[in-house]
């Protein structure tokens, strides 16, 4: 049986785990616009801007999941940890 994914109008919206949103709130407000709107889409093929974002800490680096403002398809960025 073939598992379909929801809509993306359907998906819950990622959250961010404590440490994920201390990190992401430790970046001033315009680097962290910039870093939401320079986001690459494999899908469209260019970069967007990351919609409904959530993120976690992986390895030290901060990772934010969202979807693709263009098509709404699954995007990440990876924010090197300090």
């Amino acid at each position: 049986m073939v598992e379909k994914k929801p809509a993306p109008s359907q998906r819950p919206h990622p959250e961010f785990t404590h440490a994920a949103r201390q990190r992401w709130e430790s970046i001033p407000a315009n680097i962290r616009q910039l870093l939401l709107a320079n986001v690459w889409c494999g899908r469209c093929l260019q970069e967007v801007t990351i919609t409904h974002s959530g993120g976690t800490i992986e390895r030290g680096d901060l990772v934010l999941v969202g979807q693709c403002s263009e098509c709404q398809g699954d995007v990440a960025r990876l924010i090197e940890g300090p």
